[in-house]
């Protein structure tokens, strides 16, 4: 059986092989990565918060935090409300061609979550 340190070579082998501009272009790109995050569900546990820690934060019951993460389409207020129950601030950054990058504000103010908009409709 051939050993198995001769196999192959691990990444950190192989990355310092490349060149350093390629190396921090490699890495600045895993970086990014790491910074996006699927859904609000993986957001509130790397706030390490509880689905019961979140509603009570919100006002509302743990079910109802259940349906908000699975949601895909969300009022902007209702975005806004969760980000800051887990301690984060909501920006929406909007990007037109040949006009830049530009932060929209005043969009889903800070308010009252609606019991239509958190879920609690026919819920005990």
């Amino acid at each position: 059986m051939a050993d198995p340190k001769k196999l192959g070579r691990t990444l950190d082998e192989v990355m310092a092989t490349l060149p350093a501009e390629r190396r921090e272009r490699i890495e600045n790109a895993v970086a990014e990565q790491l910074r996006e995050i699927e859904g609000l569900k993986a957001l509130r546990q790397i706030a390490k918060l509880s689905q019961a820690e979140m509603a009570d934060t919100l006002g509302v019951k743990q079910p109802s935090v259940l349906k908000i993460e699975r949601q895909t389409d969300l009022y902007l207020s209702t975005l806004r409300r969760f980000v800051e129950a887990a301690g984060g601030k909501l920006e929406l950054r909007v990007e037109l061609p040949g006009a830049g990058q530009f932060v929209l504000m005043g969009v889903g103010a800070a308010g009252s979550m609606t019991e239509a908009e958190a879920g609690l409709r026919g819920q005990p």
